[in-house]
């Protein structure tokens, strides 16, 4: 690939909710630039951006690709993103690293919940928008509808780029409107025949549709709009640069209509993305801190500014190794050279960058500002890290990748796939941020945490495909916990004769319930020797080690203080050992005299819920034991607050999109331990002697 400069470089992203095209429409672009000789199909498994056999298997996009080709006289990078929610990890990445989004809608199925996400998401980012809608050669096309979709749900005007000659089997091809021209598409790869005159049936329309466009371009610019307010003619030239200006700030946003399946519209796509979304070096300058000082910076995207890049993506394959994807906002990342990585204050040996096309790699000796490259086995460097020159550390602000909202206890099928579990799971974490894994220290389960049920079902899947390790999901363990309601005294006595010397420990201990979350204390109130002190520690730790496991089910207990106030010893038989035994039968039946009772998790949970579906979400909160905290506005949302045991909770992900037809989002963290009502806590213990019986 020739060298580009920065002013040539277009980073465009592919964004829609999951099944609307977008894999199929980079297919067709990638065919028309002359990147592949045929068109692929996400049905046949051969396209160039789903590479993955996960994603053969299920038909969608699972991972983000780039490729990266010339058109026009220009060096375009690509990125196919992920459009289901299970996988929108990867998206989030990419928001960072684009400068211009095509959003893709159908025809048919119109504006969905994602897509409304991910468009709030490049809003808030800044980055300029134009629109595709596809699947105009499907009978149920409606591009009225789908355009007043639009304009309500996403508050913004649609402008017509495009206008089609016909719909369902007779949609034969689009009228660009600025120029009239007209592309009727022929056979099954959308090669084109360009026709001098718009065809009588729709001529009034497309006249009536071009009058519009070029007023709401000149409503952009007032020196325009005063022309055009005069009477006079606008110039190709100017219409077009008033366009871009426009899309670059957000004031209009751009349709064109088309079928990506049968590449037809695709090329006006093509001439207008990158004509008219903006270059790198035309988006405002990045913002950081310096992390020696902690003083804000900022780089503009210039060859003459020090290294800036920010990673976005990583592949781990178990035969490749780890391939980083990132993209220099300032300087030049030099092949053969070391960066620093700002965000593990460490440094990295750059091997020889590349290109990518899906998988496939294009070498290079250096990425330039404002391009997207990518470079393999570096050791220490993973998505979202800043790298930069030594000399002039930078670093970018962390992405906000999603939280995990589903989580399942993970156990290996086999002793020898128990020891891999661990190292495979650690390299699938390194391309998923959407996966978090760790080890619950009561419950000794591994838990693995995802963004659905597909999405942990994929990492299961790709743990036997790429590392060879079998693993089950199962609902994991909640983390019960025990306590006391009253205070008791009580005598712990232990003592053994075995012929020999024998064992002797006696303590006399009070316990009383502390506020929750207090945890344990222990106070020492022996006077005169009753206990020697070099026991003393020992009834304490004996105490600790009965805590362990609680007398209802074998919870660990909480919120209790012990006071060792008296006790005896033998001057020759009392030990160590003995004193720690003695604390722990001492504290075993001062405990369930004490009114033991069960304690749950509570997790205070924060609910994104459409108007319309508030009420069937607080009922459903309200049947989950949970205690509404507050309910407000937000847009065309309400956020709803709330706490609810955990127990309830397992498994809300697919409850919430269920309830919420997939446009509710929630997010939880842990708030304190509350006792268990009396009727489900016989159960827990019931059910916990049960599974003590059978082991």
């Amino acid at each position: 690939m020739k060298e580009y400069g920065i002013h040539q470089i277009r980073n465009i992203g592919l964004l829609s909710d999951g099944g609307a095209g977008k894999t199929t429409l980079a297919e067709a672009i990638l065919f028309n630039a002359g990147v592949t000789n045929r068109l692929g199909k996400v049905t046949d498994g051969n396209t160039v951006m789903d590479y993955d056999p996960d994603e053969h298997r299920r038909g969608c996009s699972i991972n983000a690709a780039v490729a990266s080709f010339s058109y026009k006289n220009k060096k375009v990078n690509l990125i196919d993103t992920p459009g289901y929610a299970n996988f929108i990890s990867d998206t989030i990445g990419c928001l960072r690293v684009i400068d211009g989004a095509i959003f893709l809608v159908s025809a048919v199925d119109g504006l969905k919940v994602q897509t409304e996400k991910l468009w709030n998401s490049a809003k808030e980012l800044g980055i300029p928008r134009i629109f595709f809608i596809n699947e105009m050669d499907r009978s149920q096309a409606e591009l009225e509808k789908v355009l007043e979709e639009i304009k309500d749900e996403l508050g913004v005007k649609p402008i017509l780029l495009t206008y089609p000659l016909g719909k369902g089997d007779d949609f034969a091809g689009v009228v660009e409107l600025l120029t009239k021209k007209t592309l009727v598409y022929e056979g099954e790869e959308g090669k084109f025949t360009e026709v001098v005159e718009v065809p009588d049936e729709v001529k009034d329309a497309v006249e009536e549709a071009h009058n519009t466009l070029i007023e709401d371009i000149a409503e952009t610019n007032d020196d325009l709009m005063e022309k055009y307010l005069e009477g006079e003619e606008l110039s190709q030239k100017e219409l077009m640069e008033a366009l871009a200006q426009g899309v670059k700030e957000e004031k209009v946003f751009p349709v064109l209509i088309g079928s990506a399946l049968l590449n037809k519209g695709v090329h006006s796509l093509m001439e207008t993305m990158v004509e008219i979304l903006p270059s790198p070096q035309e988006r405002p300058p990045v913002k950081g801190v310096n992390p020696s000082t902690g003083e804000e910076e900022e780089r503009k995207c210039s060859m003459d500014e020090p290294l800036a890049a920010l990673v976005f993506k990583t592949i781990s394959d178990p035969y490749a190794g780890k391939i980083t994807l990132f993209k220099v906002f300032s300087g030049v990342l030099e092949g053969d050279s070391t960066v620093y990585n700002s965000s593990k204050e460490t440094k990295e040996r750059v091997g020889k960058p590349f290109f990518m096309a899906g998988k496939e790699q294009k070498p290079t000796d250096k990425v330039i500002a404002g391009d997207i490259g990518a470079v393999a086995k570096l050791k220490e460097t993973g998505t979202g890290d800043t790298l930069c020159a030594p000399d002039a550390p930078f670093l970018f602000p962390p992405i906000p990748f999603p939280e995990p909202i589903l989580s399942f206890a993970i156990q290996a099928k086999s002793r020898s796939d128990e020891e891999k579990i661990s190292a495979a799971l650690q390299r699938l974490m390194e391309e998923d941020p959407g996966l978090k894994v760790k080890r619950d220290e009561q419950t000794k389960e591994l838990i693995i945490s995802g963004l659905g049920q597909l999405h942990l079902e994929t990492i299961v899947e790709r743990l036997k495909r790429k590392y060879g390790v079998e693993v089950e999901l199962q609902t994991p363990k909640v983390p019960y916990k025990e306590t006391v309601k009253k205070k008791v005294k009580m005598q712990g006595r232990y003592k053994k004769q075995t012929g020999g010397r024998g064992q002797y420990g006696d303590v006399w201990i009070e316990i009383e319930p502390l506020p929750r979350g207090s945890g344990f204390e222990f106070e020492d109130r022996i006077v005169g020797g009753a206990i020697p002190r070099q026991y003393i520690p020992s009834v304490e730790k004996g105490i600790r080690g009965a805590m362990q496991e609680g007398v209802l089910a074998g919870y660990p207990v909480v919120d209790v203080k012990v006071v060792l106030y008296d006790g005896s010893f033998h001057p020759v038989d009392s030990s160590d050992l003995a004193f720690q035994i003695a604390g722990s039968l001492a504290f075993k039946k001062a405990v369930a005299q004490a009114n033991p009772v069960l304690l749950e998790p509570i997790m205070t949970l924060e609910v994104i819920s459409p108007d319309d579906c508030v009420g069937d979400v607080i009922g459903d909160l309200n049947a989950k034991r949970g205690k509404i905290l507050g309910v407000e506005a937000k847009g065309k949302n309400q956020i709803i607050r709330a706490q609810v045991p955990l127990a309830e909770i397992l498994r809300y992900a697919p409850e919430l999109r269920s309830i919420t037809g997939g446009r509710g989002t929630y997010s939880m963290e842990f708030s304190h331990y509350e006792e268990v009502p009396p009727h489900l806590a016989q159960k827990i213990i019931e059910k916990s002697k049960g599974e003590e019986g059978e082991g």
